[in-house]
Protein backbone atom coordinates (compact mmCIF):
# COMPACT_ATOMS: atom_id res chain seq x y z
CA UNK A 1 0.00 0.00 0.00
CA UNK A 2 1.15 3.73 -0.81
CA UNK A 3 -0.01 6.45 0.55
CA UNK A 4 -1.02 9.23 -1.73
CA UNK A 5 -1.99 12.84 -1.28
CA UNK A 6 -5.43 11.52 -1.18
CA UNK A 7 -5.08 9.50 1.65
CA UNK A 8 -3.17 12.19 3.88
CA UNK A 9 -5.89 14.32 3.38
CA UNK A 10 -8.45 11.63 4.38
CA UNK A 11 -6.63 11.20 7.45
CA UNK A 12 -5.82 14.81 8.23
CA UNK A 13 -9.70 15.77 7.72
CA UNK A 14 -10.35 12.70 10.41
CA UNK A 15 -7.67 14.02 12.63
CA UNK A 16 -9.23 17.74 12.80
CA UNK A 17 -5.52 19.07 11.43
CA UNK A 18 -4.82 21.51 8.22
CA UNK A 19 -1.49 20.64 6.68
CA UNK A 20 0.29 23.02 4.24
CA UNK A 21 1.39 21.26 0.94
CA UNK A 22 5.06 21.14 2.10
CA UNK A 23 3.86 19.15 5.37
CA UNK A 24 1.54 16.96 3.13
CA UNK A 25 4.04 16.00 1.36
CA UNK A 26 6.68 15.28 4.35
CA UNK A 27 3.58 13.20 5.56
CA UNK A 28 3.48 11.23 2.55
CA UNK A 29 7.56 10.07 2.92
CA UNK A 30 6.92 9.43 6.67
CA UNK A 31 3.88 6.98 6.19
CA UNK A 32 5.38 5.43 3.41
CA UNK A 33 8.69 5.32 5.07
CA UNK A 34 6.11 3.53 8.21
CA UNK A 35 4.26 1.61 5.64
CA UNK A 36 7.49 0.13 3.90
CA UNK A 37 8.88 -0.82 7.89
CA UNK A 38 5.87 -2.54 8.48
CA UNK A 39 6.18 -4.58 5.63
CA UNK A 40 9.77 -6.22 6.60
CA UNK A 41 8.35 -6.71 9.98
CA UNK A 42 5.64 -9.04 8.15
CA UNK A 43 8.37 -10.95 6.73
CA UNK A 44 9.94 -12.47 9.42
CA UNK A 45 8.92 -15.81 10.75
CA UNK A 46 7.70 -15.75 13.98
CA UNK A 47 5.68 -19.33 14.37
CA UNK A 48 7.35 -20.13 17.30
CA UNK A 49 7.59 -16.96 19.43
CA UNK A 50 4.77 -16.24 21.86
CA UNK A 51 3.10 -12.70 21.82
CA UNK A 52 4.27 -10.22 24.76
CA UNK A 53 1.95 -8.93 26.65
CA UNK A 54 4.79 -7.42 29.29
CA UNK A 55 8.15 -5.83 29.07
CA UNK A 56 8.80 -7.01 32.59
CA UNK A 57 8.29 -10.31 34.37
CA UNK A 58 7.10 -8.79 37.51
CA UNK A 59 3.09 -8.86 38.02
CA UNK A 60 1.75 -5.84 40.37
CA UNK A 61 4.30 -4.60 42.20
CA UNK A 62 2.95 -1.88 44.69
CA UNK A 63 4.64 0.26 47.48
CA UNK A 64 2.42 0.03 50.44
CA UNK A 65 0.64 3.57 51.12
CA UNK A 66 1.45 5.24 53.98
CA UNK A 67 -1.00 7.91 54.92
CA UNK A 68 0.90 10.84 56.45
CA UNK A 69 -0.13 14.34 56.03
CA UNK A 70 2.77 16.70 54.17
CA UNK A 71 1.45 19.95 54.43
CA UNK A 72 -1.08 21.62 57.16
CA UNK A 73 -3.90 23.45 56.22
CA UNK A 74 -2.02 26.97 57.52
CA UNK A 75 0.46 26.53 54.98
CA UNK A 76 -1.23 25.17 51.91
CA UNK A 77 -3.60 28.73 52.61
CA UNK A 78 -0.67 30.91 52.75
CA UNK A 79 -0.39 31.36 49.57
CA UNK A 80 -3.82 31.26 48.15
CA UNK A 81 -5.47 34.42 47.09
CA UNK A 82 -9.15 33.72 48.28
CA UNK A 83 -9.55 31.50 51.26
CA UNK A 84 -11.18 31.36 54.50
CA UNK A 85 -10.07 28.99 57.28
CA UNK A 86 -10.51 25.47 55.76
CA UNK A 87 -10.87 26.25 52.39
CA UNK A 88 -9.28 27.90 48.81
CA UNK A 89 -11.50 29.67 47.03
CA UNK A 90 -11.30 29.42 42.79
CA UNK A 91 -13.35 30.21 40.64
CA UNK A 92 -16.59 28.38 39.20
CA UNK A 93 -16.27 26.31 36.62
CA UNK A 94 -19.67 24.41 36.44
CA UNK A 95 -22.85 26.47 35.34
Amino acid sequence: MNIDSETVDKIAHLARLELAETEKQEMIGDMNKILDFMAKLNEIDTAGVEPLVYLSKEINVFREDVVKQDITIEEALKNAPKHDDKYIFVAKVIG
